[in-house]
């Protein structure tokens, strides 16, 4: 069996069964990646499903991908500073500064909503880049120093929103991303352009590798990934596709949240997965000695994953602020917690160097599964913490024991 999976990594194509089998291979030397978590999804479902006559409802179905949108694009956020080994504990206030400065822009009067969302993405920018400075130049562990910020920037929201601390988001364009819905339509259109790039581009790929002679995986991996986006998204449209109103006004479609989400995960994977700055932030990841003796300029891959995790985090906060129609002086100072909890529950891992945003997705799907399930049972919010801790303590005991078991080492007392 180990002489297969050699003969995978020497540039020969294997067979579909050999494929099979290297996974099942990495799955007993601990390299589980999100499995968990879609088993937590399935179980969580089917319990919550059995206790409550609504959440399997189109209307339910629904509103959980878009609450689930605003904690996926912190724990996608995070997931970079993640993979270093290091944490962001600022990127949920970065967001609510960012998401003060769009709406005190806006609300001057002086300023479109267009130029004043690019000022948020700006602010971001240069919150990550100073983040990043002190972390890779002058050495502050990132705990410290995001923790600083997570402090005094709880302050500066209150200073840019004033005593009154609250202002409402009136911006269609901004509204529209957490309320509004594509036409039933678009939602077929995005699942067969979602399967066609999937295609054309595995066919890219494939050629692009037999030309320099890296392996390729059986042709019909592809095929499958392409059938599994048309069967699980083609039914999730069907059902978004449903009159889930309560009313007079038809309600249908995808929300509008769903494809700027998907569009926003696909860019930042490919940045991970086919670029230069991807393999070298794995590398440092990994081993930042190593990446250093590699070559790597370990300090500007810091510097510019923070200012990743900053920019993303702006943009889970402009989901925030559409999605409570609003801006206020406390937003962001909880949700970095779940953040963290999302990647982790996901499969990326707190010790660097393992871990993809689409992990970063399925966590984020269940911290807000449990977060809804149990809001349809009327629990209490302690109840909510209870077992959201728990997954996460779960989740990190998983990860730490398969490190242990692929050889990875962990310092212990």
């Amino acid at each position: 069996m180990s002489n297969q999976v050699t003969s995978l990594a020497s540039g020969h194509e294997g067979s579909f069964g050999d494929q099979v089998r290297a996974y099942l291979l990495r799955l007993r030397g601990g390299e589980m990646g999100s499995l968990p978590a879609i088993g937590a999804t399935l179980v969580l479902a089917g319990i919550f499903a059995a206790l409550s006559p609504y959440f399997l409802t189109d209307l339910n179905f629904t509103n959980l991908f878009v609450q689930a949108a605003e904690l996926t694009m912190l724990s996608a956020a995070l997931v970079f500073v993640i993979l270093l080994g290091e944490i962001d504990l600022a990127a949920g206030v970065t967001a609510g500064v960012a998401a003060a400065v769009f709406i005190v822009l806006i609300k001057s009067g002086s300023w479109p909503w267009f130029p004043a969302l690019i000022a948020a993405f700006a602010t971001g920018i240069l919150v990550g880049w100073v983040i990043g400075m002190i972390v890779a130049k002058i050495g502050v562990p990132s705990f410290v120093v995001t923790l600083a910020f997570f402090l005094g920037f709880q302050g500066m929201q209150l200073v840019l929103l004033g005593e009154g601390g609250v202002y409402r988001v009136e911006t269609p364009e901004i509204l529209a991303i957490m309320n509004s819905n594509i036409p039933d339509w678009g939602g077929w259109l995005m699942i067969v352009l979602a399967a066609a790039g999937t295609f054309l581009f595995g066919i890219w790929d494939r050629a692009r590798r037999a030309g320099t002679g890296l392996v390729n995986r059986p042709i019909s991996i592809l095929f499958i990934k392409v059938a599994a986006i048309l069967v699980l998204g083609g039914g999730a449209v069907l059902v978004m596709n449903q009159n889930r109103s309560q009313g007079v006004i038809p309600i249908s479609g995808v929300p509008i949240v769903v494809p700027i989400s998907i569009i926003v995960l696909v860019i930042f994977t490919l940045l991970l997965d086919r670029t230069k700055f991807g393999r070298h932030l794995y590398a440092v990841g990994g081993n930042p000695e190593a990446a250093r003796r590699a070559g790597i300029k370990v300090a500007r891959v810091r510097i510019w994953a923070f200012i990743i995790c900053s920019f993303l985090a702006v943009a889970s906060g402009i989901f925030h602020a559409s999605r409570i129609q609003s801006v206020d002086g406390s937003a962001g100072h909880s949700i970095v917690l779940n953040g963290v909890a999302a990647a982790v529950v996901g499969g990326v891992s707190l010790f660097g160097g393992r871990g993809r945003l689409s992990h970063a997705a399925i966590g984020a799907i269940v911290i807000t599964m449990i977060d809804n399930g149990l809001g349809l049972l009327q629990m209490p919010a302690g109840v909510n913490f209870l077992i959201t801790g728990g997954v996460l303590l779960l989740a990190a005991t998983l990860d730490a024991l398969a490190r242990r078991r692929s050889g990875g080492s962990i310092a212990r007392s």
